[in-house]
């Protein structure tokens, strides 16, 4: 089935009830047939439902589905997308492995890479996501994984995929690729030779701005039994000795996954409701039409503000002109996305003015949403960053980033020119 018809479809056998819409089950716990069964299921002989912490009916349609949507094996979904970044980065670095990470992250993943990994052993060496083999050079015996974003947040940096999984598969370390800001109707990390894609669930999957969530999904395409991976080759002390990269069977190409779900989510907590997962699935139905509006509305807006007196810069790869054109006409050809980044003429307070002014924008830390939505990072989201680490990650004082929605064009425009005439 083609994408439109698997986000309606994928991941759901009608029960017994035969409900039409995906049932939400409000429930804590689950029946087991019999002690031989709760036996089986904790130790991992069969799968099925044991809490909800570790899954939930409502939970795997979305999983089922976004694993089809991103052509995976299989996925897992959380709380938050940083908890997925969290759980993906702990469930493949042991404490003294390495991150060669690009430097223009979200400013709480970079945040987590820089000051938080390293509570636990793990350092991250950061390189320009515009130059491949700029992280070549920081690889050492000690990388345990490349992590990259494939549309850069907030600098739109696009990654050439396919360029660092010929690195990543050259060292025998898996690529893992955050696609929040191109959705799967956009791009497909997997195809470009990505192991492991991770998404806020948050932004455009759900589309509406009303629950939290990630989703982690393995292509199932990584060899775990590699020797220097110690989290999946020695034996688990709090799984009976099991060695996720060998004990498994039949489900050895699952190992990440499973280990994911039965190692941080089990133990750590940070599972997603049923009652998320079912808005995520809602939002899903619609993501083929939003992620087309959102594309075409933003080009409007970055044409707009590239002839406008006010504006120094802008940034949006679908832009003919822009830097990163080539590589979003390769990597996205559906459409660039819904994000627009520009630089404002007087820098910080300009920028704040121009974010006071707006009345159809709604200035929030969020993107994503099928309304309008503008901040300034320097002084919001990537306040945390350091004015090297900024600069590094192409963040000035003047920079404005505009998540585009999908309200008539003529209205956010109109809108945007106020603005910029009070700023």
């Amino acid at each position: 089935m083609k994408f439109e018809t698997l986000s309606l479809h994928g991941g759901q056998t009608v029960d017994e009830t035969k409900s039409r819409g995906v049932p939400l089950y409000r429930t804590s716990a689950y029946l087991f047939d019999s002690a031989q069964h709760a036996q089986d299921l904790f130790s991992l002989k069969v799968l099925g439902n044991i809490y909800t912490r570790l899954g939930n009916p409502t939970q795997d349609v979305l999983e089922q589905r976004l694993a089809l949507l991103e052509g995976g094996k299989a996925s897992l979904a959380l709380a938050s997308g940083t908890n997925a970044v969290f759980y993906t980065m702990i469930n493949i670095c042991d404490g003294g492995d390495e991150i060669v990470a690009s430097s223009g992250l979200y400013g709480g993943t970079y945040t987590m890479f820089d000051a938080i990994l390293p509570q636990f052993g793990i350092k991250t060496r950061f390189a320009d996501i515009n130059d491949p083999e700029s992280f070549r050079k920081k690889i050492t015996d000690k990388t345990r994984v490349l992590y990259i974003e494939s549309v850069g947040n907030p600098a739109l940096d696009v990654a050439d995929i396919e360029a660092f999984a010929k690195i990543a598969d050259e060292y025998e370390i898996p690529l893992v690729v955050d696609s929040t800001f191109s959705s799967p109707y956009l791009l497909k990390p997997l195809e470009w030779g990505a192991n492991i894609v991770i998404h806020s669930l948050t932004k455009w999957i759900g589309g509406h701005g009303t629950a939290l969530g990630g989703i982690v999904v393995d292509g199932g395409t990584f060899d775990w039994s590699r020797e220097k991976f110690s989290l999946y080759n020695r034996p688990d002390k709090g799984y009976h000795d099991l060695r996720f990269g060998h004990d498994l069977g039949e489900l050895n190409s699952l190992a990440f996954i499973l280990r994911m779900r039965t190692v941080p989510l089990r133990n750590l907590g940070g599972c997603i409701s049923p009652d998320n997962s079912w808005m995520f699935l809602q939002g899903l139905e619609t993501l083929a039409l939003r992620m087309e509006r959102h594309s075409r509305n933003a080009l409007a807006v970055a044409e707009f503000l590239s002839g406008h007196e006010r504006v120094d810069w802008v940034r949006y790869p679908g832009l003919k002109g822009d830097s990163q054109y080539e590589k979003a006409q390769r990597y996205l050809p559906r459409g660039a996305g819904g994000m627009v980044v520009f630089g404002i003429k007087g820098g910080r307070e300009a920028g704040q003015k121009f974010i006071e002014a707006l009345s159809l924008f709604s200035h929030v830390a969020n993107v994503g949403d099928a309304k309008s939505l503008a901040i300034h990072p320097a002084s919001t989201t990537h306040s945390q960053l350091s004015s090297d680490a900024l600069d590094s990650a192409g963040i000035g004082e003047e920079l404005v980033r505009l998540s585009i929605g999908i309200e008539n064009i003529d209205d956010i425009l109109e809108d945007l020119k106020n603005a910029l005439a009070m700023s």
